[in-house]
């Protein structure tokens, strides 16, 4: 039978010309952007049923969503059903059931529309949280009140009982919350198996590691959350232990609180403790060591939550326990940043770290990458530090953008290149040579990296417009006995002078901000003496200690750069800044400690021997030196120096410059003692141990070879 319309086509907002598909969506679609100016034939009905069956079909390919949709709405109903028979005791009057059978319906469907407004229909009902329950809680009180408000303002609650929609809102609430939560138990039980359900009925896990908690708090109940949550974890959590008698006896999930951390001792007689988790990671150093102390005594290992200054995303896991460590000695009272002050200045710019592979500027990448940089820029001249910390960061942070250069900072050509191309706004100047005896040996190591080095980079950078410059310095630059803390002492100098000179210029309004923070040792960093004593313990002593006096500031990596990064925020161009480092320690109590920690006794199993002061070595490090004074910050661990008439040794950039091109003429000439007394000249705090030569002849002489162009644009011989 032939087409009596051959022209017809039933897909008018169609431009071709195709036979009917079942598959084929016979609405529009809403990319098209059609209005019922551009097509008369769409009428507001036919779009409106058109969303609802979309709709409709999504939730329709979703069969759990279906399945969950479907108890809710029966439990909808219970709960109407059961308020009205709780209200009317059992018996309810003919004309109440008649008022309940023609309002359930619009309520149960306005319900179900509040619950989705919610987004109570997009989570997994196996990983219900308390977030979820307090959604329920507020849908369930956003529904009963328009349903009311509704009411009130049609029929002003004549032929309704009140009661029954407030008896409603709080069975929706315990119906539909013990139901989700019904669900995760389910999963949980269901994820371990038979075996696993009838174990944890009956005692838990029998089979895994038998653990004690201490610390009651947040830290100790995420652990036994996430604990109890997985069955593929080998633990079993016998009890926790804290200190506030207020808690004992209690229990966090299921898990009663059996005692004080003193009790461990008698504690362990009457039950088998395989390991102990100490989850207190706001602990001071003296509770710390308390704690160890009495869990050494025990004989049993134990383990720790890192404290929240280690922790790169602020949350703590199971998978975050660790051995415990000297860190954890020092104390790790929580470091309060002004995130917003840092986030301000950090936040979509293109920021530079060089020294990136070393151990202060690989945790400047982590800490600075929390803050969602456009660029993180990483230089560094040691090829696998490089690759290793490259590799990690794309690992924690995969959408960040991440630029690895391989190179120098006594290398002028490539830090321009760098600045040219990258363009960063942010520095972080952390490359430094750092081990003083090294420097002893090799002095002009140290004009080359710490002196030549940050000069070049903060030419480059002022010439690049940065808006901010911060130097990494170190206490061993105040009254300096070492080529190496002079060398970071000419550094201040130069920026300081630098910082004069352009602390009137501006780029789009603002002055370039540039400083320097100074601070003591830090735990673990390539330079400290931490892992010796480390290597020493590992190879059955002695641990050698210099002096039996000599004492330390120390501060963990973390805290440090957290604090410099604070300093970046608040700092003014030209200060110099120094960490609040807490109170020096004896190095001779670091190493007993230690040797504790590793399970020795000091002097019994492992030996301490005193092998004499090295070259360039202080007994006692200071922060601030003659003619400088310390005035508070707006952060409490913060502090600026203060310069009364001693601003850069009374030197002027020009002065300054002279003195270094003289100073490069005996590093030629690889003049150790020459070079001593040539820096004694531009730092006269500085004390070498031995003046032997003058100089006053020889840095008359004419510059050699290329020095002169090393020093204004090229890079070192």
């Amino acid at each position: 039978m032939s087409d009596p319309n051959p022209n017809y086509n039933p897909y008018p907002n169609s431009n071709q010309n195709h036979n009917p598909d079942i598959n084929q969506n016979p609405y529009p679609n809403q990319n098209q952007n059609l209005t019922l100016k551009q097509n008369k034939n769409i009428t507001p009905v036919r779009l409106a049923a058109a969303l609802i069956m979309k709709k409709t079909c999504g939730y329709l390919k979703n069969r759990h969503l279906l399945l969950i949709i479907l108890a809710d709405l029966t439990l909808f109903t219970i709960s109407y059903a059961g308020s009205y028979l709780l209200r009317f005791d059992l018996k309810v009057p003919h004309t109440e059931y008649l008022t309940f059978k023609r309002t359930l319906i619009p309520i149960i469907l306005l319900k179900l529309y509040v619950f989705h407004c919610f987004k109570l229909y997009r989570g997994m009902w196996r990983y219900t949280s308390l977030k979820e329950i307090e959604r329920i809680i507020k849908a369930s009180f956003v529904s009963s009140a328009l349903i009311i408000l509704f009411i009130l303002i049609t029929t002003r609650f004549q032929g309704y009982p009140r009661s029954v929609f407030l008896m409603d809102a709080m069975f929706t609430i315990l119906l539909i919350g013990g139901f989700r939560a019904s669900i995760r138990l389910c999963y949980e039980y269901c994820k371990q198996g038979a075996s696993g359900i009838i174990s944890g009925i009956i005692d838990g896990n029998k089979n895994g590691k038998r653990i004690i908690i201490i610390g009651a708090g947040d830290a100790g109940e995420k652990i036994i959350r996430e604990i109890n949550g997985n069955s593929e974890l080998d633990y079993k959590i016998i009890g926790i232990l804290d200190d506030d008698p207020k808690k004992i006896n209690r229990h966090i999930h299921g898990i009663k609180i059996i005692g004080r951390v003193a009790d461990i001792d008698s504690i362990k007689r009457d039950i088998v403790i395989n390991e102990i988790i100490i989850a207190i990671p706001s602990a001071s150093g003296e509770q710390m060591r308390r704690i160890i102390d009495t869990c050494e005594k025990t004989q049993i290992p134990y383990k720790t939550v890192p404290g929240i200054n280690e922790l790169i995303d602020g949350k703590v896991s199971i998978s975050a326990i660790r051995d415990v460590s000297y860190s954890d000695l020092l104390g790790r009272e929580q470091i309060n940043l002004d995130l917003d002050r840092i986030g301000a200045y950090l936040k979509g710019k293109s920021v530079l770290v060089t020294g990136a592979g070393g151990s202060i500027g690989s945790e400047f990448c982590r800490q600075v990458a929390r803050f969602g940089p456009e660029t993180l820029i990483m230089l560094d001249r040691a090829e696998s530090s490089l690759y290793d910390i490259e590799m990690e960061m794309k690992r924690l942070f995969p959408s960040q953008r991440i630029i690895p250069i391989l190179g120098s900072v006594t290398c002028l050509e490539r830090l321009r290149m760098v600045f040219s191309h990258l363009k960063p706004q942010v520095v972080f100047h952390a490359a430094a040579y750092k081990h003083v005896p090294m420097m002893e040996m090799h002095p002009w190591e140290a004009f080359y990296n710490n002196i030549l080095g940050t000069k070049h980079t903060l030419d480059v950078a002022l010439d690049s417009n940065v808006e901010r410059f911060v130097l990494v310095s170190t206490d061993k630059a105040v009254r300096p006995t070492n080529i190496m803390g002079a060398s970071k002492r000419i550094a201040e100098i130069i920026l300081q002078l630098k910082a004069r000179e352009h602390g009137k210029m501006t780029y789009n309004g603002n002055s370039p901000r540039i400083m320097a923070v100074r601070f003591g040792n830090v735990v673990g960093s390539a330079g400290s003496v931490i892992p010796l004593f480390k290597k020493q313990i590992a190879h059955g002593g002695p641990v050698t200690v210099t002096h039996p006096e000599i004492t330390r500031y120390f501060m963990t990596i973390s805290e440090a750069v957290q604090l410099i990064l604070q300093a970046g925020a608040i700092g003014e161009t030209g200060n110099i800044y120094i960490l609040k480092m807490g109170k020096p320690i004896k190095i001779i109590d670091m190493a007993k400690d230690l040797i504790n920690l590793s399970g020795f006794e000091p002097g019994k199993d492992i030996r301490i021997e005193i092998t004499g002061l090295r070259p360039g070595e202080k007994i006692y490090e200071e922060l601030i030196t003659d003619g400088e004074d310390i005035i508070p910050t707006t952060h409490d661990k913060l502090l600026v120096l203060k310069t009364n008439g001693g601003f850069a040794n009374g030197l002027t950039l020009s002065k300054l410059e002279k003195k270094i091109m003289e100073l490069s003429l005996l590093v030629d000439a690889n003049d150790i003692e020459g070079i001593k007394l040539s820096i004694k000249d531009l730092v006269p705090e500085y004390a070498p141990q031995s003046n032997h030569k003058r100089i006053s002849d020889i840095a008359q002489k004419p510059l050699p070879g290329n020095w002169e162009g090393a020093l204004m644009g090229n890079a070192h011989p």
